[in-house]
């Protein structure tokens, strides 16, 4: 039985290693803290086809929009992973914010996502507390939402199930090498042998590619979240400017921030979303919660008056041509890469896995998985983690 290594036990690493674990690899996940414990426990839980245009990253989301269900069905952890279908509506406030997004609209709908121009009855209906001052809404009936800790949680007792071991505390320090080909780690717990190993651990990729004696350009890409109060029903759907496509694909340095609101199953109301590259550093910035509140009442004013209970923040892996990397390593022989989803891994988790699990089979992918690949420029540059 071929042994495997999975690096990370976040959400990707709880998909690849549930998805190789079913396909009869002997699988052994390890992290250097706990599962969950890292991007995987400071997002917002999205499964999303609104924010990707055409292209190799929404064909990886509606494969993993496709997966998700069936993944939880049955599952005797579903009711942790809190799946909801909701749908998302995105909207535009300015007259040209309302031509781009009609165009972008009118591009994923081409590519087959199904998209629905609300006009103002409907959307009013839809989400009644949101501001009438919007020039376009289209609805997205395939987003959904998760609860990350939970999702990813039931994805590695489901990997457990099949037989994979999880191993926490133990931090990656290198490779274990025979004849070019990497035949296990060290950690610092001992070395932990494997045919292969594959490295998931998120914005922190780069940085274990790095002890691993390989080049990979993955970088931390800092977000923050507001929580309110539980609340009555009161935001009915994902909910978000248009802004946040663009957001999502800059590649600025600087603040890049939208209103994006959506309610919890426990009542609570998240508030997002900001990006920023900042490192590794960890504080909580008030100007930047500041920017995302006031973003988030010019969609919900009646938000003005609910408290805010919390806030979080964590870092996404961050690639410079924002797709994720998916794939064996160019370099080192039996070492493979699931990350670089930045702040979309949640979502795209279950596609990843999948695809992951066929090209280490020698399978062709339900999708293309050239783009990405883990010798492609964008990922083998000269980066900041290096």
């Amino acid at each position: 039985m071929t042994r495997v290594v999975v690096l990370g036990a976040g959400m990707i690493g709880a998909a690849c290693a549930r998805e190789l674990a079913l396909a009869g690899f002997a699988v052994t996940v390890v992290d250097r803290s706990g599962p969950a414990a890292g991007t995987t426990a400071h997002g917002e839980g999205n499964v999303l086809v609104s924010d990707k245009g055409p292209g190799p990253e929404l064909e990886l989301a509606k494969l993993s929009r496709e997966l998700w269900p069936a993944i939880l069905d049955g599952d005797p952890n579903a009711s942790a992973a809190e799946w909801d279908p909701k749908g998302g509506i995105v909207v535009a406030t300015t007259a040209e914010g309302a031509d781009a997004l009609a165009e972008f609209a009118e591009g994923q709908r081409k590519a087959g996502v199904t998209t629905d121009e609300l006009d103002p009855d409907a959307l009013a209906a839809a989400e009644p507390h949101l501001t009438r001052g919007v020039t376009m809404a289209v609805y997205y009936p395939e987003d959904a939402q998760v609860q990350p800790a939970g999702a990813a949680t039931a994805l590695l007792a489901a990997a457990v199930r099949a037989g994979a071991e999880l191993r926490t505390g133990c931090e990656v320090l290198g490779a274990v090498r025979h004849g070019g080909r990497i035949t296990g780690v060290r950690t610092s717990a001992g070395t932990i042998e494997g045919d292969a190993v594959v490295n998931a651990a998120g914005p922190w990729s780069g940085e274990v590619a790095r002890r691993l004696g390989v080049r990979l350009d993955v970088r931390p890409r800092r977000g923050e979240v507001l929580v309110t109060a539980p609340m009555p029903p009161t935001v009915f759907h994902k909910v978000y400017d248009a802004d946040y496509v663009g957001a999502v694909g800059s590649a600025a340095e600087d603040l890049q921030a939208s209103a994006v609101v959506e309610a919890t199953r426990g009542g609570t109301i998240l508030l997002g979303s900001s990006r920023r590259r900042v490192g590794f550093d960890d504080r909580i910035r008030p100007e930047v919660l500041s920017v995302i509140a006031a973003k988030a009442l010019r969609l919900f004013p009646m938000l003005a008056g609910v408290p805010v209970i919390r806030a979080y923040g964590g870092f996404r892996p961050f690639v410079p041509d924002h797709l994720p990397v998916i794939g064996a390593d160019p370099e080192l022989d039996g070492l493979w890469h699931a990350t670089g989803h930045e702040g979309a891994g949640i979502g795209l988790s279950a596609g990843t896995a999948a695809v992951l699990r066929d090209l280490m089979l020698g399978h062709a992918p339900a999708i293309d998985a050239a783009p990405f690949r883990a010798d492609r420029p964008a990922v083998q540059s000269e980066g900041e983690n290096l």
